[in-house]
């Protein structure tokens, strides 16, 4: 059966470490991450374009080689969570949540009676393909499941310890572009407004027993985000990596080039 080892690195107190896969739909990208050693992988069916199909080969090839798929859904739908967990999602990334009453509905959708409402069903290769009973498969899905709130309002922030009251959330990730958008400071992450409504998130979630976390674009802007007490940060994409890395890498063998143009010159 698949483990969740980004939960199990959670409860050893260890700090974990994403990337976002937004764009391209290739299952080699979860190998590289895994390789590469990412702990876990954020599948973006919010503002990314991925089908159910597509989510499920990701999915697949995550847990095959060993990295955690969480999937952000792009509303709270019972239909859309059962669905990327029936296909193997190890967690789902609830979006733009406000409202504790329908937090704690939707979180009952992830577990299995008696702790929630999720209609039995799953994929035999999170199994894989072992002879279990239903009780252990419950009993196992129902403990290996994550549930990831993300806090991307100055709402969401003024009502945290409302939604951090709802039992069974594993970690409270910030937004921070949509929340800095909400406080009226877009694209300012360092801005007073930004870091207290964090530094409120964190605190509330040291009370409530939850960890904190926050995806960021590059790994430059997540970094400052550890000495506030991020344990669960996200740090790229993808297509930002790739872009970033092909256009440092062309930046550096043209330097190179033209370095060698001049001292051809002199000579």
């Amino acid at each position: 059966m698949n483990v969740n080892q980004t939960r199990a690195r959670l409860q050893e107190n260890e700090t974990v470490f994403g990337c976002a896969l937004q764009q391209y739909r290739s299952t080699e990208i979860p190998r590289l991450l895994a390789a590469v050693g990412f702990d876990y992988l954020f599948i973006d069916s919010e503002h990314g374009g991925f089908s159910l199909e597509t989510v499920q080969d990701l999915v697949m090839a995550s847990n095959e080689s060993g990295i955690t798929p969480f999937v952000r859904v792009g509303e709270m739908l019972y239909s859309l969570v059962t669905r990327v967990l029936d296909v193997g999602a190890q967690g789902i990334i609830f979006p733009r949540v406000e409202s504790p009453t329908l937090l704690e509905e939707a979180i009952s959708w992830t577990k299995y009676p008696p702790i929630g409402t999720r209609g039995f069903g799953f994929m035999a290769p999170q199994l894989g393909y072992q002879p279990l009973s239903m009780p252990e498969i419950i009993e196992h899905l129902n403990t290996q499941t994550m549930i990831i709130v993300q806090f991307e309002t100055g709402l969401s922030i003024e009502k945290c310890d409302e939604l951090l009251s709802v039992p069974g959330i594993d970690v409270a990730m910030v937004g921070p572009a949509d929340l800095s958008i909400s406080l009226g400071v877009p694209g300012e992450f360092d801005h007073p407004k930004l870091l207290e409504a964090v530094d409120t998130l964190v605190a509330a979630c040291n009370r409530y027993g939850v960890v904190p976390g926050i995806h960021c674009r590059t790994a430059k802007i997540a970094l400052p985000w550890l000495d506030r007490g991020m344990r669960f940060l996200g740090c790229g994409s993808e297509h930002v990596m790739l872009f970033e890395k092909a256009k440092d890498t062309l930046a550096e063998v043209r330097a190179a080039t033209s370095q060698l143009s001049v001292t051809h010159n002199i000579g």
